[in-house]
């Protein structure tokens, strides 16, 4: 009723979790999962990447998404809902799954979340991988379960959403022993997965989705004057 005879004062609040719960579905999916990425810097060495995107997953629940056991970890927020996308780089040797969570959890629920996943050392266990999207015509066609070769899963704490990515090799080859990005994009290099990238293709992206969201989330919380 106060808002019908325009009281403003009777708006509900928009905070970073009212307006990152509905991300989802009120912001272009290009917002979301740009068609293209830049990379400055983000590749071995501090070489610079161009990530392209392929095709974004239709929405949908963490069933499809998320290993039984990733799924279980994450049962204590909930999943609202889950978008996903999958990218390659300008060579196309390599492709990467990337996808948000959205929860159904409060700040304190996501503060926990990130301080088990933390203690735990969550997001280095081969068991939490994030499944692959491969989309159907493309480079990534074959990018399954048994490609995947290095990863990242980082809960939030200011918005209600757990980022993701997954990398693997863009010819299909199977990955015998995946390393989590930390791992891979340490120096010296020495794996066959780290020498190649992979670990930095996970984490760049996976970041450069991330800080997209956080600028999204904060203009919808925080619209121009």
């Amino acid at each position: 009723g106060a808002w019908l005879t325009g009281d403003s004062s009777a708006e509900p609040t928009r905070t970073p979790y009212t307006a990152g719960r509905t991300v989802w579905h009120s912001v272009p999916v290009d917002t979301l999962f740009p068609r293209t990425l830049k990379g400055t810097g983000a590749g071995p060495g501090g070489t610079n990447r161009t990530w392209t995107r392929l095709a974004v997953a239709a929405d949908g629940d963490c069933a499809k998404g998320l290993d039984p056991l990733l799924r279980t970890t994450l049962r204590s927020v909930g999943c609202e809902r889950m978008v996903r996308a999958t990218y390659t780089d300008s060579t196309r040797s390599a492709v990467t799954t990337v996808g948000m969570v959205v929860t159904e959890a409060d700040a304190a629920g996501m503060q926990a979340l990130s301080v088990r996943f933390t203690e735990q050392k969550l997001a280095a266990r081969k068991d939490l991988m994030p499944r692959t999207y491969a989309p159907e015509g493309t480079v990534a066609a074959g990018f399954g379960d048994r490609q995947r070769a290095s990863w990242t899963v980082r809960p939030l704490t200011e918005i209600p959403v757990v980022v993701f990515a997954v990398s693997g090799f863009a010819d299909a080859r199977t990955v015998a022993e995946p390393q989590p990005a930390d791992a891979a994009t340490e120096t010296p290099a020495t794996t066959d997965i780290a020498q190649a990238g992979l670990g930095h293709e996970a984490r760049g992206i996976a970041d450069r989705v991330e800080r997209g969201l956080r600028t999204t989330v904060t203009d919808l919380v925080e619209p121009p004057a």
